[in-house]
C-alpha cells in the first residue's frame, strides 16, 4: 500500500499559505523532488561504511541549515534521516518539529518514525491532535507505528474516527503495530478497525483496516478473533469495491486457519468467489 501525492507546478507561497493549503504543499514536495517519504524509503542493505558516511553528511546538513534563510540543507538532511537510523540525529530533529514550514515539520515527523525516540512522543501527539496541515498530522500517524510501547494507542484510535481519508489510512496501519503488542492493546484497537471496515467511506481505509485486523488476529482472545473472521468474510463477499474485498480475502487467508481456509474453499466450491 502506498500513499498518493498530488503533483503539479509549485508557485511561489508563503510558508504561511503552505501551512494554509495541503495541495499547494503536495505541488512544493513534488517540486522539490521529495515526493511522500513513505513512498522513498529504502528496503536495500547498502554498506555500512556508505550509510555512516551518509549519515555523517545528514548531520553537517541539520547542523548547518537555516530554515530563515532556505531550507535545502535542511531538506537533504531530513531526507537521509527518513532513510537511515542514527541516534544522533534525534536532538537536530526535534526542533524541527516546530518549524513555521510544514514541509519542514513532516519530513521532520518522518525521520523521527525512521529514527523513533521517546524524546519525540509527546511533540508528535501534539501534531497529531493539533496541527492545521493534513500532511503533518498523516506522517504522524504512520510515524506512531514506530512507537508501539508509547501511549499511542488512544490518539490512533481518535485520528481513525475523525480526520481526514489520508491520516484515517495510515492511523489504521499505526494501530496493528501500537496494538501487536499484547491482548490489552490489541482488543481496542481491532474494535476501532472493524468499526472503520464495516462504515468508513474511503476504500483504501477500509482495506488497510481489513490489513491491520489481520495483522493483530494472533494477539485478539476467541470472541474478537470470531468477530474479526466474520466481519472480513462479509466485507470480502459485500464490500462495493473490488480492491476492499481483495484485503479482506488475504487477510483471511493468510491467517492461515484450517476452518477459515475451508470456509473460503466452500464458497469457492459454491461459485460465490472465484
Amino acid at each position: 500500500m502506498s500513499a498518493v501525492v498530488t503533483s503539479g507546478p509549485y508557485p511561489e507561497q508563503s510558508p504561511q499559505e503552505l501551512y494554509l493549503d495541503p495541495e499547494v504543499l503536495a505541488q512544493e514536495l513534488a517540486q522539490e523532488l521529495l515526493g511522500d517519504p513513505l513512498d522513498e524509503l529504502d528496503s536495500s542493505d547498502p554498506a555500512p561504511g556508505a550509510v555512516a558516511a551518509e549519515c555523517d553528511r545528514g548531520l553537517d546538513l541539520l547542523r548547518t541549515g537555516d530554515p530563515s534563510a532556505g531550507h535545502e540543507a535542511l531538506m537533504q538532511g531530513l531526507r537521509i534521516f527518513c532513510e537511515h537510523r542514527d541516534p544522533r540525529a534525534v536532538p537536530l530533529l526535534l526542533p524541527l518539529l516546530a518549524a513555521s514550514c510544514p514541509i519542514l515539520r513532516m519530513s521532520a515527523v518522518y525521520a523521527l518514525g525512521r529514527n523513533p525516540s521517546p524524546m519525540a512522543v509527546e511533540a508528535l501527539l501534539a501534531l497529531l491532535a493539533g496541527d492545521d496541515n493534513g500532511y503533518v498530522r498523516k506522517a504522524v500517524a504512520w510515524s506512531l507505528g514506530n512507537y508501539p510501547d508509547a501511549p499511542v494507542l488512544n490518539p490512533l484510535i481518535r485520528a481513525l474516527q475523525v480526520d481526514i481519508a489520508a491520516v484515517r489510512l495510515w492511523a489504521a496501519s499505526s494501530l496493528a503495530d501500537a496494538g501487536g503488542t499484547g491482548p490489552a492493546k490489541a482488543d481496542p484497537a481491532a474494535a476501532q478497525l472493524l468499526l472503520s471496515l464495516r462504515i468508513d467511506s474511503e476504500p483504501a481505509v477500509r482495506s488497510n483496516s481489513a490489513w491491520g485486523l489481520g495483522r493483530l488476529y494472533p494477539d485478539l482472545v476467541e470472541p474478537r478473533q470470531r468477530e474479526v473472521v466474520e466481519t472480513l468474510l462479509h466485507t470480502m463477499l459485500h464490500d462495493g469495491e473490488s480492491g476492499v474485498r481483495d484485503e479482506a480475502r488475504l487477510a483471511l487467508e493468510q491467517l492461515e486457519r484450517p476452518e477459515v481456509l475451508e470456509r473460503l474453499q466452500t464458497l469457492v466450491d459454491e461459485g460465490l468467489l472465484s
